[in-house]
């Protein structure tokens, strides 16, 4: 299936059952927040329609950007938890192993950047993909970690859902 029907689907979905919007914001963020998984889990489009669907009347703003910031802290907790128990023995796993030079350029990234790169790298679509499992594969301190990660998460989920809902308060929806 390509992106565009997943996105129609889902979206179809949320215009039907619009009470659901908060969990399928969650579960979208979740997916693309969590190690390796977003690469193959493309939620951004359809965290963007999703917002247009707000502003249609379709959901609350708030509890669905909430639910959204939400899962993508939780999806880099998790990662992050997963990079501190397994060290350096994650990067040879399945499907990591697949991705050395993704694992590599995140490692520069983030010795450059320390603390910054959880929060910058949330908003680069391969970067957001690894950054967290290797903050925590490097013991990165986990109170600078979540301030990042949740201060990253909020903005990142408002910078998805903005753009659709502005657009169809333009179009008079």
């Amino acid at each position: 299936m390509g992106l565009e029907a997943y996105a129609g689907q889902v979206l179809d979905f949320v215009r039907i059952h619009a009470h659901w919007a908060p969990w399928i914001a969650f579960i979208l963020a979740f997916g693309e927040s969590l190690a390796v998984v977003s690469l193959f889990f493309p939620a951004t489009f359809v965290m963007v329609g999703l917002g247009a669907l707000i502003e249609a009347g379709g959901a609350p703003f708030l509890p669905v950007w909430t639910a959204a910031a939400v899962g993508a802290s939780l999806g880099d907790a998790v990662s992050y938890w997963v990079g501190l128990h397994f060290k350096d023995r994650a990067r040879h796993a399945w499907p990591l192993r697949l991705y050395p030079d993704l694992m590599a350029r995140g490692e520069r990234f983030f010795f450059r950047f320390g603390t910054w790169s959880v929060f910058i790298g949330r908003f680069f679509g391969p970067m957001r993909a690894v950054i967290p499992l290797i903050a925590g594969m490097f013991a990165m301190p986990h109170g600078r970690f979540q301030m990042a990660n949740i201060a990253s998460a909020m903005l990142w989920a408002l910078l998805l859902l903005t753009p659709g809902a502005a657009a169809m308060k333009a179009l008079g929806y």
